[in-house]
């Protein structure tokens, strides 16, 4: 495999904490686009790297908070297209 197991999957989680404590410290706000795209990616490279190690449990969890981060990000971009509501 061209890329380290080791080094995609440490990356990604490291971009998980990084995001959890950014926001746990007032650094980064949970309703920004920030916050979840960094959980996007986060996530999706540490499921990746447990595809690669073969590694089931951690694929499905890491690829379920990916998808949760994706579908927030969805969301603040639907809400941000739709003209606001009187």
């Amino acid at each position: 495999m061209a890329l380290d197991a080791t080094l995609v999957g440490s990356l990604g989680v490291g971009l998980l904490l990084l995001a959890f404590f950014a926001n746990l410290f007032g650094a980064l706000a949970r309703d920004g686009w920030l916050y979840p795209a960094m959980n996007l990616v986060g996530g999706a490279l540490a499921a990746l790297a447990s595809w690669w190690i073969d590694y089931p449990p951690f694929v499905v969890l890491e690829g379920t908070w990916a998808a949760v981060a994706a579908a927030a990000l969805a969301r603040r971009w639907w809400r941000g297209r739709r003209p606001p509501s009187d």
